[in-house]
């Protein structure tokens, strides 16, 4: 499939910009050979080395730019002094049509906070939430909020899981994702009252028979369902627990098949099915946190990923842009009843 489009790129976020952005977008280029990219950022630094990436020379603009916005910068801070920076100006060239999506490895606080103020959330939702792919026992997972929202109410939830169903249904091509609520318990009778109330809301729903029910942590891995809803403090927890998990079971392999001569004869023995595993859990694969429910498509690259984590967040961007995710979460929002003020009608009585 080809993409006719343009996204913007933060060509100065992450640990290694601008160098692992130019090469991510000259590998996401052979894939992508009609799309166009705004880059924006140092053109001191960034004409050099697309004179070196043939592909990405070819399909990028650049918008020069010094300022940047460092990591460690707050959301408020950002928000007041970031309006020159490379971050800021490929939110604005989304909000001004010049572009369909951002990418950006930089700060996830900053990018969340101007991508909300600049780009708005689309009529019927009340917060935007972070998502994100997951490995599991039966194929990928949508996780979602990710840390957006801390705290959640009913009808943020239940917004989440419309998303996350589209989102599910649009990126990995699941014509009936089933939905599972993160609670405490599976029983119905678990839970504080939002999360009961935002589950009676979606047996009621059209997504009824899409929903499964209540999910507990160790659902996720399992694969019991392909859509986790929760808050974003759990959501958060979940997600960085998960990682670090993977990065043990990393360590301890290796220490196990170094440990003697017969542990590195076994390694010697099980090393092809060891590649497809590492290949099966590499981060890389799972690159591109998505903002859902914004006025444009926003994708979050892990800041500490290289060219090929980096070329998998361009894809996930392609992804949104191409099955024009925005226009499905607006026609599932009207199913629901949504009004402009991002309330559902079964919510409100």
């Amino acid at each position: 499939m080809t993409n006719a489009f343009t996204l913007a790129v933060d060509a100065m976020g992450g640990d290694r910009a601008p160098e692992m952005v130019v090469a991510g977008i000259d590998q996401a280029c052979e894939r992508h050979p009609d799309a166009t990219f705004l880059l924006v950022g140092d053109e001191a630094k960034l004409a050099p080395l697309l004179a070196k990436a043939r592909r990405a020379q070819t399909a990028c603009t650049i918008r020069h730019t010094t300022a940047m916005i460092p990591n460690e910068m707050r959301a408020s801070q950002a928000i007041r002094q970031g309006r020159g920076s490379s971050m800021r100006l490929a939110i604005d060239a989304v909000d001004a049509g010049e572009a369909e999506g951002v990418v950006s490895a930089g700060n996830t606080g900053a990018l969340m906070a101007l991508a909300k103020i600049v780009l708005r959330t689309l009529p019927g939702i009340a917060r935007p939430a972070m998502a994100a792919i997951a490995p599991s026992q039966r194929g990928d997972v949508v996780m979602l909020d990710l840390g957006a929202n801390v705290e959640c109410d009913t009808r943020n939830l239940v917004q989440f899981a419309i998303m996350g169903d589209v989102f599910a249904r649009t990126v990995l091509g699941l014509p009936e994702p089933r939905i599972g609520l993160m609670n405490v318990g599976s029983e119905d009778i678990k839970g504080d009252d939002r999360v009961r109330e935002a589950a009676n809301v979606l047996r009621a729903s059209p997504l009824t028979g899409h929903f499964h029910g209540f999910v507990e942590g160790h659902d996720i891995a399992a694969g019991t369902v392909d859509v986790v809803v929760m808050d974003g403090f759990t959501g958060n927890v979940a997600l960085k627990t998960g990682e670090g998990a993977l990065k043990l079971t990393r360590d301890m392999l290796k220490q196990v098949f170094t440990s003697s001569i017969a542990a590195r004869i076994g390694y010697l023995l099980a090393r092809p099915a060891l590649v497809r595993l590492r290949e099966w859990l590499d981060p890389r694969r799972y690159n591109g946190a998505i903002l859902l429910g914004l006025n444009g498509v926003v994708v979050k690259s892990h800041g500490g990923t290289d060219a090929f984590g980096f070329a998998h967040a361009v894809d996930v961007a392609m992804d949104m842009v191409t099955h024009r995710f925005n226009d499905l979460i607006r026609a599932e929002l009207g199913r629901f009843g949504a009004d402009e003020n991002g309330t559902q009608r079964s919510l409100a009585g």
